[in-house]
């Protein structure tokens, strides 16, 4: 298998699909998720699941980022539809930090149809908190007008206001780790909790904000084994270890059965 460009998205197809995930990555890194997240999307897409990542450019506006993605994406699900005889798969939403707030936009704003929503390390955090120096860039902003508009929108209140009212996924998981300060999963899942209580689901996993980006840390030790070499190894280890256990929560939630057989062949 491998990555094909259709339509402005990614495309990873195995050859007996079982349901489409559709993935959007955290601002700044989601331009190029078959890159970025290339670990975690292609053990995914081994498993049977056709990913479809689409990329997108972080702007203030995030109901317009919502939009475009939903528009590339439908692209892409013509594609599948109409080439790779795919009509009848389910489709579910990944979302690493920013990329959680757009599909929740999508699904509140748009009548799309999803099995359910994986939300990985949810960001909302308004626009100072989010962009180093901000502050200091409006203080020199000449125009009033300007300045107050450099923020999300909608803003973080606006988006756990429209999620409530109307998003109406009712499967959820909500995955947070343990060592991430940006992490806002749980005014999250508060909200989805109210509407959707018996299943959203929350897993606190072992890792930081950056571990659905985790890569293949090819470490060669010299021919003496030293300190640095065994530190090498260690943080090869602790990567690989935080992101299998992110990919079983991952598929266990997708298919309980079915990843517990898996767990047993390995």
């Amino acid at each position: 298998m491998a990555w094909r460009e259709v339509s402005g998205n990614w495309l990873y197809v195995p050859q007996s699909p079982r349901a489409i995930i559709h993935f959007l990555g955290g601002a700044f890194v989601a331009a190029a998720p078959n890159v970025t997240y290339k670990l975690l999307l292609e053990a995914l897409g081994q498993r049977g699941y056709v990913i479809v990542a689409t990329p997108f450019i972080n702007t203030f506006d995030h109901k317009a980022i919502a939009h475009e993605v939903l528009v590339t994406f439908d692209q892409a699900r013509y594609y599948l539809e109409n080439r790779v005889i795919l009509k009848r798969l389910p489709i579910y939403g990944l979302g690493h930090s920013m990329g959680c707030k757009v599909h929740l936009l999508i699904n509140s704003l748009y009548e799309v149809e999803r099995a359910g929503n994986m939300f990985m390390a949810f960001n909302n955090f308004s626009a100072r908190r989010s962009i180093p120096l901000l502050d200091q860039m409006m203080a020199f902003t000449p125009v009033k007008e300007a300045m107050t508009s450099m923020e999300f929108t909608p803003s973080p209140e606006e988006t756990l206001d429209l999620i409530d009212r109307y998003y109406p996924v009712e499967r959820n998981l909500l995955i947070k780790f343990r060592k991430d300060d940006l992490d806002q999963t749980r005014p999250l899942h508060e909200v989805l909790y109210h509407h959707f209580a018996e299943l959203t689901t929350v897993q606190i996993l072992p890792g930081t904000h950056t571990t659905p980006m985790a890569q293949d840390l090819s470490w060669q030790p010299g021919q003496q084994f030293s300190a640095l070499d065994a530190i090498g190894q260690f943080v090869k280890q602790e990567f690989t270890r935080d992101l299998r256990q992110l990919e079983d929560a991952l598929l266990m939630w997708l298919n309980p059965l079915g990843a517990m057989r898996s767990r047993r062949d390995r």
